[in-house]
């Protein structure tokens, strides 16, 4: 009543009244179309009534009976619009047309709540319709006739578009069986696009793909993927692939079910949305799973797949591709194919692609596949682009390009020139700076640069480039513990190569590269002691500490060819260590350790040193082993601790070293024992070969066995730490 009141005395303080005759067409016939649109851009009144207004003026006196009158009209107006006869006059209670009376505002909400009931409404009727026909359509799709399971198939694929006959038809698996027998067993075209459009809508719901899942529906589906019928193949495809992605155990069904051998054909097809679909089934089923991948081999995948990569250019089904090839690329056995068929250089056209996932794929892929493709020719233009690469800040991106760049300049001179020309060297250093302590790029980033600074053409151009561009103190640094082991071993080779170079010695030197060198000989030699047999090796981080016991004495050996580091490394009171090494198993690093021994020697104080610590009677040993460079580094060294001792012991050490050195040359030993006669056997027809400057012939045989080793074909064929194939 006080709403009543409040609106009458502000009506009556105008000379005029104001009378709008609202003139509704809604459009709307059923409940069932008058939810709004959440993002239809469109206000409740625009959409639903159109009003007009005309003024006219009315006697105060009949004021308070025309507003009890319309009220409940305004209400009916609001609620139900579709009741209220066209051309209906009502009184509005507001003075400025623009603002929305309290009714008007809840008009909305009131036809929303009314449209949602009605939906339920119509919800409840499908699911009753659909439940009592379920038994006797089920009894039809089981029938002899065929055209009788054709009708019902027809009936029974319009139920399933609706999303409550669907649920209710789900629910059933005696009609879900029968579906399935009837696509198994039909030979009309129609019947088995109905029955396979009906299982790809029951598959859109997780009760659905169970039902189909137990119905045995995955076997008929993947029969269905020989079907001539375009839409058939969809239906089945995509039934399966929601099958693969969301219902336990329909992967090893699937497998079971030969449909693999079934999908690698269709990736003849050419429609590409069928093809990123049968792609990603290929994926959901190869991961993780060797079997698979040798599956998709031998029915000629990897080609099919690399074609792909090569001819479309649909985002969706490039990056569905490269996801199967970055599974297939981890398999020893898928990789020599997809580098035969080209897909090295299909990959590298993508690795620019705006995408970001399908750059990431490419990358991953190309480096899991690059320790195949060493030996591969053609590779300069995705050189170049990986050297381009080498400037981003993305670290993934960086560890696969380095990675990648790495294995592809492995033992490959004509890889290693071109990334030497075209500023590899400076862009690896660049990596390796923004890369700071992240293992992933330092470690492929260092190996890169060892293989670059060795056995090609321009070798001596990238050992320069290095130092040129400030790269010897930051590779130095990663020496320091605690340091990833990999990562070490890849920076000692690298110092090997650099100091080949005569410049680089005295920046090594102010890195304090060889006091580094020692320190890690040292503790990885103790490390190695801990097991005395080659069948108990020490590894950490998967690295043989014999191993860097090798590198770190190679190193050192490079490094004394220069005097002021050769008497650093001798006052370092580390040759008792070298001569202890003499005693080790292993060939290598027997090689080495006489390699530095031999270098050292030409000092005549440290030649007494090596004398007293005992090396004669080990280098006597080595003086007949089978491998030529520690026979050589051997003699070498006992000739020159032999300088200075007595006419006889000179003597024997001749005898004993020219048997040695032509031991495999008979016509070439009695030569040199008819010369020993004649000469009373004076040994100083042995000087000029072996000489006092180290530059002799032990020296440069030595070089070559160490380059010989240079490179480590490090095989990226497996992801990096915390990844998988399936990322």
């Amino acid at each position: 009543m006080a709403m009543q009141m409040g609106e009458r005395e502000g009506v009556m303080k105008v000379a005029g009244w104001q009378k709008t005759y609202y003139t509704t067409d809604s459009g709307i016939q059923s409940g069932a179309n008058t939810v709004r649109s959440d993002d239809d851009g469109m206000d409740f009144h625009s959409k639903y009534a159109t009003y007009t207004t005309t003024t006219v003026t009315e006697n105060p006196a009949e004021l308070e009976s025309q507003l009890t009158m319309t009220r409940a009209q305004r209400v009916r107006q609001a609620m139900f619009p579709e009741t209220m006869t066209e051309g209906t006059t009502i009184i509005s209670t507001q003075m400025d047309s623009s603002q929305q009376t309290n009714v008007q505002k809840l008009a909305e909400p009131s036809q929303m709540l009314k449209a949602a009931i009605i939906h339920l409404i119509n919800y409840q009727d499908d699911a009753e319709l659909a439940t009592r026909a379920v038994p006797e359509l089920t009894k039809l799709l089981n029938d002899d006739d065929q055209v009788v399971v054709n009708k019902a198939a027809q009936i029974v694929n319009q139920l399933t578009r609706k999303e409550a006959s669907r649920r209710a038809l789900m629910q059933s698996p005696q009609m879900v069986a029968a579906v399935v027998r009837a696509m198994q067993n039909t030979s009309d075209m129609e019947t088995a696009r109905a029955t396979a459009s009906i299982l790809h809508n029951l598959s859109h719901q997780r009760e659905g793909l169970l039902a189909i899942f137990k119905s045995g529906g995955i076997p008929a589906l993947v029969r269905m993927l020989s079907s001539p019928l375009e839409p058939v193949l969809f239906y089945a495809i995509t039934t399966l692939h929601n099958l693969l992605l969301h219902q336990e155990g329909a992967k090893m069904a699937v497998r079971l079910a030969d449909g693999l051998q079934r999908m690698v054909p269709l990736l003849k097809k050419s429609n590409p949305k069928f093809l990123a679909i049968t792609t990603d089934c290929l994926q959901l089923l190869s991961y993780g799973n060797q079997e698979s991948k040798l599956i998709i081999l031998a029915n000629g995948g990897p080609e099919a797949l690399v074609q792909i990569m090569r001819n479309y250019n649909y985002e969706k089904l490039l990056w569905t591709t490269s996801r199967v090839l970055k599974v297939l690329s981890v398999c020893p056995s898928n990789k020599p194919t997809i580098v035969e068929a080209g897909g090295m250089q299909c990959l590298g056209k993508h690795v620019n692609s705006s995408s970001q996932r399908l750059t990431q794929n490419c990358l991953w892929t190309l480096r899991n596949l690059s320790d195949a493709a060493t030996k591969q020719d053609g590779l300069e233009g995705l050189l170049q682009v990986l050297i381009g690469l080498l400037a981003t800040d993305d670290m993934n991106m960086l560890a696969c390009v380095s990675g990648t760049l790495s294995n592809l300049t492995c033992n490959n001179a004509r890889n290693k020139t071109f990334v030497s020309q075209n500023n590899g060297v400076e862009a690896l250093i660049h990596a390796l700076l923004r890369a700071g302590d992240k293992e992933d790029v330092a470690e492929p980033a260092t190996c890169a640069l060892r293989h670059l600074t060795s056995r090609h053409q321009d070798a001596e151009l990238a050992q320069n480039a290095v130092r040129i561009h400030y790269g010897i103190p930051p590779i130095i640094k990663l020496l320091n513990k605690p340091h990833y082991w990999p990562v070490v071993k890849a920076v000692v080779g690298l110092v090997r190569n650099l100091a080949l170079c005569p410049a680089n010695q005295a920046p090594l030197r102010d890195a304090d590269a060889i006091p580094k060198l020692i320190n890690l000989l040292k503790n990885a030699h103790q490390d190695a002691q801990k097991h005395g047999s080659a069948s108990q090796q020490t590894y950490q981080d998967g690295v043989r500490m014999e191993e860097i016991v090798e590198g770190c004495t190679g190193a050192l050996h490079i490094l004394a060819r220069d005097r002021t580091n050769r008497s650093i490394i001798i006052d370092s009171n580390v040759i008792p260590l070298f001569v202890q090494l003499l005693y080790s198993p292993g060939d290598n690093i027997k090689r080495v350790a006489s390699g530095v021994l031999c270098e050292l020697a030409v000092d005549k104080n440290a030649a007494a040193v090596i004398d007293n610590e005992g090396a004669a009677s080990p280098l006597m040993e080595l003086l007949h082993s089978n491998n030529e460079g520690i026979a050589t580094y051997s003699a070498a060294v006992l000739f020159r601790i032999s300088e200075d001792k007595n006419a006889d012991y000179r003597k024997r050490m001749s005898v004993e070293l020219t048997h040695s050195l032509f031991k495999h040359d008979p016509a070439a030993w009695e030569s040199a024992q008819s010369a020993m006669m004649d000469a009373g056997f004076a040994g100083d027809d042995l000087e000029p070969r072996f000489g006092t400057n180290g530059g002799g012939f032990a020296y440069d045989h030595m070089q070559t066995e160490l380059d010989l080793v240079d490179d480590y074909p490090h095989g990226y064929d497996q992801m990096p730490r915390g990844y998988t194939d399936a990322c």
